[in-house]
């Protein structure tokens, strides 16, 4: 068995931006760029014509939003303004250490995440005291797919050396982790059985 983790809401909690389009305007301003004034109206426009599916990563959204107003941000100012923007307070859930090591006791054990944000992964983890714990981490934005798609699980799967089926994956979205099952894995619902009870529940598994 290889087993998956979700990051955030599953082994973590961060504080998001309440608005996202305001901390990242004021960041792009502190680097120099002119907002321009319906910035809110450009940030929730779709500017990337992706596949369902498929993940945008959020600097190309930003760069694009501004462009689509006649506004050029120049070489990596988008994606400094927007790993700056996110760079959230993190807590981590109690029993994670424990839900993980117990997970790498019975196989390769990774991380699955949704993220748009480019290095706001590797910083979660190294905050919450959880570098070093997978044997891979798989992100959308690195992948290129987001969960519930299929090649998102593939990728994790591809990046354990495992079959797609062979996934258990952990999470607190049964929409989005809960995908798993469309590649014939299992998903275990951390709001039924909280992380605390995971090792439990894999010696449960047949």
């Amino acid at each position: 068995m290889a087993v998956t983790f979700d990051l955030f809401g599953t082994l973590v909690d961060v504080d998001y931006p309440s608005d996202p389009a305001e901390v990242v305007a004021r960041e792009l301003e502190s680097r120099g760029v002119d907002v321009p004034d319906d910035w809110h109206v450009a940030y929730g426009e779709r500017h990337v014509d992706a596949p369902p599916g498929a993940e945008v990563p959020l600097p190309a959204h930003v760069a694009r939003a501004l462009a689509s107003r006649g506004v050029d941000a120049p070489g990596n100012v988008a994606r400094h303004a927007v790993v700056a923007a996110f760079d959230p307070n993190v807590t981590r859930r109690d029993g994670a250490v424990e839900a993980i090591r117990a997970a790498a006791a019975r196989g390769p054990v990774g991380l699955l995440s949704n993220c748009a944000v480019p290095e706001l992964v590797p910083r979660t983890l190294i905050r919450a005291g959880l570098r070093g714990e997978f044997d891979a981490v798989t992100t959308s934005v690195g992948c290129g797919w987001r969960k519930p798609h299929r090649k998102a699980f593939e990728a994790a799967a591809a990046s354990l050396d495992v079959d797609p089926a062979a996934l258990t994956h952990v999470g607190d979205d049964a929409t989005a982790d809960g995908g798993v099952v469309e590649v014939g894995g299992r998903f275990i619902d951390v709001t039924e059985t909280p992380l605390t009870a995971l090792a439990g529940e894999l010696e449960a598994e047949p």
